[in-house]
């Protein structure tokens, strides 16, 4: 039994959510005008924001200079096993799948609140 408070809650998160979503969609269309914009060379300014491109970047150590400069037992060490290679590994036979899942360990991330939209 669902108490009045409980569906008063979930009201009001599902509007809000569904606010939300639309806000983010016209920001992300928003977005991406002025990224083409500025791409071509525009610059805008308000009297609060100035819009200008970065690029993020990320590191990276390529595995054959790694391994060269500090061996194998140091790249043992800090390597990962990359989840979607070994899928795709597993399906095109090069690995087998059912030890490939045998291995895998499920971890929680979050939990996350799903609303499904109840037929009326």
């Amino acid at each position: 039994m669902t108490t009045p408070h409980l569906t008063d809650l979930l009201d009001r998160y599902a509007t809000l959510r569904d606010t939300i979503l639309g806000l983010e969609a016209e920001r992300d269309q928003l977005g991406a005008e002025l990224k083409a914009a500025l791409l071509d060379g525009e610059t805008v300014q308000t009297d609060l924001y100035r819009a200008e491109l970065r690029t993020s970047t990320t590191i990276e150590y390529p595995l054959d200079r790694f391994r060269a400069c500090f061996g194998d037992a140091a790249t043992l060490e800090v390597a990962t096993i990359d989840r979607k290679k070994a899928d795709r590994l597993a399906t095109a036979g090069d690995l087998d799948a059912d030890t490939l899942a045998n291995l895998a360990v499920k971890k929680p991330r979050a939990q996350s609140l799903v609303l499904t939209q109840v037929r009326a």
